[in-house]
């Protein structure tokens, strides 16, 4: 199983910290079916999938519902953005919409979007102003797909190379 934690704050500022947190939060959550635990002084709500964990951590003074309806925004947009293969393999080959979906989410521990839908409608958004040569074949091909914003009606002469 493999876990994910973005750290946003300084509570585990060396690596070596940052691990033994890691483990010790693994260690208490691998092996119940409950949703919420209490660990350090901080709120831990998550969620588990094929071989995954997500995590949502809070301090102890945090609603626990507005944590989960967190976790639950992010799993779900990775649902819907991953067409419902949410496992190792497909989040590593699409980490850059798990990061947009974050950002668009929470910003600095502020949560700032709770619905899925709007979550991956804007990461959809943000993958648009990607430069033409940095985009894949079928990024290109669903934008050529798509109806033009405004029309615009061009006058050809007849024969454009002259009489």
């Amino acid at each position: 199983m493999e876990a994910l934690i973005l750290y946003y704050d300084d509570t585990y500022p060396s690596v070596k910290e940052q691990k033994a947190f890691e483990k010790n939060i693994f260690n208490k959550t691998h092996r119940t079916d409950s949703e919420i635990a209490l660990l350090e002084g901080l709120t831990v709500v998550y969620k588990s999938s094929i071989d995954l964990y997500f995590y949502v951590i809070g301090s102890s003074y945090e609603n626990e519902l507005m944590l989960m309806a967190v976790l639950n925004c992010l799993f779900d947009s990775l649902s819907q953005m991953l067409r419902k293969n949410v496992e190792k393999r497909a989040l590593l080959e699409n980490m850059e919409g798990l990061f947009l979906a974050v950002d668009e989410i929470v910003d600095g521990g502020v949560i700032l979007e709770s619905d899925p839908q709007q979550v991956v409608h804007r990461v959809a958004l943000r993958g648009e102003d990607v430069p033409l040569t940095e985009q894949t074949v079928s990024q290109v091909y669903l934008f050529s797909l798509q109806p033009p914003s405004r029309f615009e009606f061009f006058n050809f002469p007849n024969n454009p190379l002259g009489p």
